[in-house]
């Protein structure tokens, strides 16, 4: 049965404007038309990024209206952009296709420092390539020893006459292999620590350059990028130098609360599916809805379901608005969100039983699918750590 994408706003208007429920509406649209492409590797995923951009226009969501984005009547801000649109793409994305969706994220973690610090050539020449597709971002901060302690890495950027020589190693890099620009971060002062670390925005075909693909239980273009003695002119820093380190945490939390959104579309399909299966598969005579169990499984999923929507556009919300600091509330939104669609998509495979474990099929993609959301942009622990963090120096257990 071909699935129809449900973006429904008018249970949260309080959060949304006009042009969000319009937007929900062309979303929904092009979902149903995204959800007929099919392939895999990374031949699949360039036509996917370049689709995305070129016949969908879906990146001009994820840069300023001042750089030539998604217009939302904020151009006087040069940095804004629309979070809550974002995420509404992210909802459609997770419910047609999770690598459409890991690939959109991704361009945003690419483009948006650009946005934030970037020169004017940087903003005017590389934002328009993205929005169009021409252009593919990754953003190269992890590396073997520098998860979520970001401040120890150890890639350095070695000043040399014009130039800076990049020396160093990132891993589970997304959208690696089919990226056309990496927004590389790498310490130019190492003895100034965090302090010293800088943005760099290195051209895929650069030399000393090299991208190793990474297998994992997705089929994702992740990979190992390794720089030796990799040469970048001047005009490759985005921003200041020893700005690195603020640029990379603003844009992260800029695009954590997506995440959230990301897991609520997984959701949303895993529990349509279900609820397409137990209304129609029968046993015993009676359809497996009718059965006391199956209805409290499916009373809990849709009850999870709405109340990561509600945090998830609560906090978009708030950060729309110019809330200076939404660090709690991007957390909570990241932190519950995927942990229920988790518990979702993991009921949905128990009640579809052995066809909920078929290899390819919608509920078993959608468990493997999952799984990386709660860990990437911060891993649930983290979240935790930044919730309980701020209730216990703030003494605000809520609201």
């Amino acid at each position: 049965m071909k699935h129809r994408v449900s973006l429904s706003t008018a249970d949260l208007l309080p959060f949304f404007e006009e042009r969000h429920v319009a937007l929900a509406s062309d979303l929904a649209c092009i979902g149903d038309d995204l959800a007929r492409h099919e392939g895999h590797g990374h031949e699949a995923a360039r036509r996917l990024a370049r689709e995305l951009g070129e016949s969908y226009g879906l990146y001009s969501l994820l840069v300023p209206e001042s750089a030539g984005g998604f217009p939302v009547g904020a151009a006087h801000s040069p940095t804004f952009i629309d979070l809550r649109s974002v995420c509404l793409a992210r909802e459609m994305l997770g419910q047609v296709s999770p690598l459409a969706d890991a690939i959109f994220a991704v361009q945003g973690l690419g483009s948006y420092p650009l946005a934030l610090a970037g020169s004017q050539r940087q903003r005017t020449k590389l934002l328009s390539l993205f929005i169009t597709g021409k252009a593919v971002g990754a953003f190269a901060l992890t590396e073997p020893g520098a998860g979520s302690d970001v401040a120890s890495l150890t890639t350095t950027a070695r000043k040399d006459g014009s130039s800076y020589v990049l020396d160093g190693e990132k891993v589970f890099i997304s959208n690696a292999g089919i990226a056309t620009h990496y927004v590389v971060f790498a310490n130019a002062n190492p003895s100034a620590k965090r302090e010293g670390i800088t943005a760099f925005v290195v051209e895929a075909d650069a030399p000393g350059l090299s991208v190793e693909p990474m297998a994992t239980s997705t089929d994702h273009p992740l990979g190992r990028l390794r720089l030796d003695g990799c040469r970048v002119s001047e005009d490759a820093i985005v921003g200041e130098v020893g700005a690195g380190f603020r640029l990379a945490m603003q844009t992260l939390d800029t695009f954590r609360v997506s995440v959230g959104a990301a897991a609520v579309g997984m959701a949303r399909r895993a529990l349509d599916e279900a609820v397409t299966h137990v209304t129609q598969r029968k046993q015993f005579g009676r359809p497996l809805s009718d059965q006391q169990l199956v209805k409290a499984h499916i009373a809990d999923m849709a009850t999870e379901l709405e109340a990561s929507r509600l945090l998830v556009y609560r906090a978009a919300w708030m950060k729309d608005r110019g809330q200076p600091r939404i660090t709690r509330e991007a957390a909570m939104a990241k932190l519950f969100a995927t942990e229920a669609a988790f518990r979702i998509i993991d009921t949905a495979v128990q009640l579809l039983g052995g066809l909920g474990v078929v290899e390819g099929s919608v509920v078993e993609r959608l468990y493997r699918e999952i799984r990386p959301l709660r860990i990437y942009e911060g891993t649930s622990e983290i979240q935790r750590l930044i919730v309980a963090g701020d209730v216990l120096q703030t003494g605000r257990g809520g609201g």
